[in-house]
């Protein structure tokens, strides 16, 4: 059980990029994603903005080798997924037991939204073999099938956590010798049925988020996919690349407070930092950067800023939320930000906070504001808490 577990390579697909070395470049000038809604059939076009990728359904089809026919969420994760996979240089090697776990939130709603207004419209109209797609373990069996993987294919759904748990799942596949390779993340498309629930419950911002400022109004959506290649010290030693950093530790946890909330104490956030921690044998002081959840929403920044006061105060480490330049792309929120954390080990980076005007009266840190690069960073604490208080927190450590 005290096997490390490596970070062999990343993929990612959002609104700030295509792939990595674009989404690297948006990162590093500070330029947001979010924009009026262009590909998504809806009638708040104009009045919500959205991390949308800027690639309509046949490109991303030519881009990802599904036909156009089939659900943006699977296109999304196959793009990410393969990138990833030659990112690691795993594919070379005959023989590894590969597995893929991947979360997602929306599954295929978005070929069910298209059945459904055909066929609300005429009975008679509608192709079910769109309904074919709902399911979200079905996005997963699509993608894993393409890339020819067999021996373990899971897929989680944990709202807004989701790939922070598909990768703590692919880490104990590995640390308990049923896998030697893993892809682990996650995926999500935009559908009308995310908008609208969003829009209901009444979070979402009609300007771009601002993420832990005073004046925060709510969240933007976005969509994406980021997926990390774990493998095993052996594996890791066959590659002709280095690793990125090792997944030193990782917690669940749940407060149990309520359907949409994390406590006002910041009490599951804390927990899963805590843990987290405790896990990668580490003290707070020995963190240097956090991903923060940071969606720009008032429970929600307030909640998690509670709990690092708690945890880190007074020696605060540099933090930042990249949902400003991605929106909240709910499911592959954790594994976008899981990319964005091994980039962080492997080079240094910290992102910036953009569109942070006036930092929280209540707490005494303030996220950054500028990129920068630290050749002495460590360690990196990488934050996702989603709705029925499930709190997961990762550590991606130097190797």
């Amino acid at each position: 059980m005290n096997t490390v577990v490596f970070v062999a390579g990343v993929g990612v697909i959002s609104a700030i990029g295509n792939n990595l070395p674009e989404c690297i470049g948006a990162l590093e000038k500070g330029e947001t994603g979010i924009t009026d809604i262009n590909y998504l059939p809806t009638n708040h076009r104009g009045s919500l903005p959205v991390g949308e990728v800027k690639l309509s359904n046949t490109e991303l089809a030519a881009l990802s080798g599904f036909s156009p026919a089939a659900s943006r969420t699977a296109m999304l994760s196959m793009v990410a997924a393969v990138e990833a996979l030659h990112n690691s240089g795993i594919g070379k090697l005959q023989g590894l037991r590969t597995g893929f776990v991947s979360a997602n939130t929306a599954g295929g709603i978005d070929k069910t939204e298209d059945f459904c207004i055909d066929f609300i419209n005429d009975h008679n109209k509608g192709k079910l073999r769109d309904m074919l797609y709902h399911e979200c373990g079905t996005i997963t069996a699509m993608v894993a099938e393409k890339l020819g993987i067999k021996n373990h294919i899971v897929t989680i759904s944990t709202a807004c956590s989701s790939s922070a748990n598909a990768i703590m799942y692919a880490a104990r596949l590995i640390k308990h010798n049923m896998a030697d390779a893993v892809i682990a993340g996650g995926t999500d498309a935009l559908t009308r049925f995310s908008l609208n629930g969003f829009n209901t419950l009444m979070v979402l911002d009609e300007q771009y988020c601002k993420p832990f400022d005073e004046h925060r109004n709510g969240l933007n959506l976005g969509e994406g996919a980021g997926y990390v290649v774990l493998v095993s010290e052996r594996v890791a030693s066959m590659l002709s690349n280095d690793p990125y950093c090792t997944l030193s530790g990782y917690n669940n946890a749940n407060d149990a407070y309520h359907q949409t909330s994390t406590s006002p104490e910041g009490n599951g956030p804390f927990w899963a930092m805590t843990g987290a921690l405790k896990m990668a044998n580490l003290q707070p002081e020995d963190i240097d950067y956090i991903n923060l959840h940071g969606t720009g929403t008032q429970n929600n920044d307030s909640s998690e800023g509670a709990a690092i006061e708690k945890l880190f105060d007074p020696a605060y480490p540099k933090m930042s939320s990249t949902k400003a330049f991605t929106g909240h792309t709910l499911g592959a929120s954790a594994g976008i930000e899981a990319v964005f954390s091994a980039l962080s080990v492997q080079r240094g980076f910290v992102y910036p906070n953009i569109r942070l005007h006036t930092p929280m009266a209540e707490f005494s840190f303030v996220p950054e504001t500028e990129f920068s690069k630290r050749p002495d960073l460590r360690h990196v604490l990488s934050n996702s808490f989603g709705f029925g208080g499930n709190c997961s927190s990762l550590v991606f450590s130097k190797v």
